[in-house]
């Protein structure tokens, strides 16, 4: 028995009695009646009994039935009272055995024994001050003890079924009160990776869509074909957007934690088309990959700095139009990799022309942004085991930087 258990019992407040309380309490009140009568009937054959002795005999041990109606609000007092009453009026026996029991139930070992070891030392006094005419001296002790013993081990039965009742109840109730806080968990988690993986693909994509179409907007004069162009890389990315669009459906709908779906996800590989496709939309970047080789890269970890890399460079392009961005990813197995994309202030308006010919004019756009990619950096790479920072520059710039375990 633990001492939750116990506490658990002892200190558990007692609300009004229910109908199975009276129902209990009143067969007990009879059950002590009809030992404490068959004990009155028995002392009444002994010779030599004053009347008046019989009938205390008998309102004692009406008197301690009826206190047995107390016996769920003082268990302790009244076994002891009952115990010292019954060893000079035996009629009071029955309700003495009942108290036992009360006390047993209801209270820890160590106070069922100490209630329950004086009981047993006030058996031999019993016959030897009211013998009983019927029963010798040495049975009726040892029946006396037997029936002391007989109470207490049911008494201690009752009770641990009791805190095994109580404490598969309350462990039912934390499974249910865990298993709500998973669910809980488990969607605010999903929320968090649909928002971050719409987020990382689709904010880069209609980044480009911005610059391009308001580079359209303002050079209404630009030559034909480079309108045409324009609206053909326009087209592309458009196209590429609803594509990754599908792939994170498709990310968000596999079973694997860090997603699967059917189509190949970005890895570290790709980070030289993401810089190309920034270049293309009139960005200045600078890549500087010294790590020997991006294929023993595990797939997880590739995706992570990729999605760093893209978001770092999607910021660049929204706040510092015509800045050159340096990227930078070294690393080994042994040291984990390092990420840092650094970018000074934001440069002249109406920058350079896209490499395919189509006009910039990014610094003349503005693209709206919420705030939430570089928070969603720092997520990401935490639940990668690494960690990513961001802040301002001495000279006004920007830098984003991590690092990451080669393995997660």
């Amino acid at each position: 028995m633990d001492m939750t258990s116990e506490a658990m019992t002892e200190e558990l407040p007692r609300t009004a009695r229910s109908f199975r309380d009276w129902v209990v309490d009143i067969l007990c009140i009879a059950l002590a009646a009809v030992i404490g009568l068959l004990n009155a009937e028995a002392l009444r054959k002994a010779p030599d009994v004053a009347p008046a002795l019989l009938a205390a005999d008998q309102i004692v041990g009406a008197a301690a039935c009826v206190a047995l109606w107390t016996r769920r609000r003082w268990p302790v007092p009244l076994a002891v009272t009952l115990i010292v009453v019954s060893t000079f009026l035996p009629p009071a026996g029955g309700a003495m055995l009942v108290a036992v029991f009360t006390v047993a139930v209801h209270r820890p070992f160590r106070t069922v024994a100490a209630v329950g070891g004086l009981a047993l030392a006030s058996e031999p006094l019993q016959p030897a001050l009211r013998p009983d005419p019927d029963l010798p001296f040495l049975a009726a002790t040892v029946t006396g003890m037997l029936l002391v013993l007989a109470v207490i081990g049911w008494g201690m039965f009752v009770r641990s079924r009791r805190q095994l009742v109580l404490s598969l109840r309350e462990r039912a109730h934390r499974a249910e009160a865990e298993a709500q806080l998973r669910a809980e968990q488990a969607q605010r988690l999903a929320r968090e990776r649909i928002a971050r993986e719409m987020h990382d693909v689709l904010a880069h994509r209609l980044s480009l869509l911005c610059v391009h179409a308001g580079a359209l907007e303002f050079r209404p004069d630009a030559p034909p074909a480079e309108v045409a162009r324009a609206a053909g890389v326009i087209r592309d990315s458009a196209h590429q957007a609803l594509e990754e669009l599908r792939e994170v459906i498709g990310v968000l709908r596999a079973p694997g934690a860090d997603g699967g779906g059917d189509r190949p996800q970005p890895t570290l590989a790709a980070l030289g088309e993401l810089v190309e496709e920034s270049r293309q939309a009139g960005m200045s970047v600078t890549l500087h990959q010294q790590v020997s080789d991006a294929a023993p890269v595990p797939e997880a970890t590739g995706r992570t700095v990729y999605r760093i890399v893209q978001e770092a460079l999607t910021n660049a392009r929204k706040h510092a139009a015509g800045a050159e961005v340096g990227v930078r990813v070294e690393g080994s197995p042994e040291a984990g990799l390092k990420i840092e994309i650094v970018n000074p202030p934001g440069g002249e308006q109406g920058g350079r022309g896209g490499r395919d010919g189509s006009p910039a004019g990014q610094g003349s756009v503005s693209v709206p942004g919420s705030g939430q990619g570089l928070i969603g950096l720092a997520e990401r790479a935490a639940l990668a085991g690494g960690r990513c920072a961001h802040g301002p520059t001495p000279d006004g710039g920007f830098r984003v930087h991590g690092w990451l375990p080669w393995r997660l």
